[in-house]
C-alpha cells in the first residue's frame, strides 16, 4: 500500500480518535483493540472504527489528520457523513445549524 490513511474510531466513551497508518486500517484498528497502542484509546475500549480515508502521499494524511484533530465533533460528524454544507457552516462562528 502507498501512501498513508487517516481514520476515525469511536471509543467506547462515545468520544473520537483521527489516527493515521500507513499499514492497513484494519491491522492498526485491531492494534488499539488489543490494547497494544498506549495512549488514548487504551483506557476508552472498546474502539469502532466509523470512518478511513487514504492519501497517496504521506504529507498529505498527516495534514489531514492534524486539521481533523483540531475539529469539533460536530465538524468532524459533518466531514464523516459528507455533509459538506454543514461542514462548512460548522466552520464559521456564531449559531450552529440545527441538525
Amino acid at each position: 500500500m502507498n501512501g498513508a490513511s487517516i481514520y476515525i474510531l469511536q471509543c467506547a466513551d462515545s468520544s473520537y480518535y483521527t489516527g493515521i497508518t500507513r499499514r492497513s486500517v484494519e491491522e492498526r484498528v485491531s492494534e488499539h483493540t488489543q490494547g497494544l497502542i498506549p495512549g488514548y484509546t487504551f483506557t476508552r475500549r472498546p474502539v469502532k472504527l466509523i470512518f478511513a480515508e487514504h492519501y497517496e502521499r504521506i504529507d498529505e494524511a498527516a495534514a489531514a489528520e492534524r486539521r481533523i484533530k483540531g475539529w469539533s465533533r460536530a465538524k468532524k460528524e459533518a466531514y464523516m457523513r459528507g455533509d459538506f454544507p454543514r461542514l462548512v457552516a460548522s466552520a464559521k462562528r456564531g449559531p450552529k445549524p440545527k441538525a
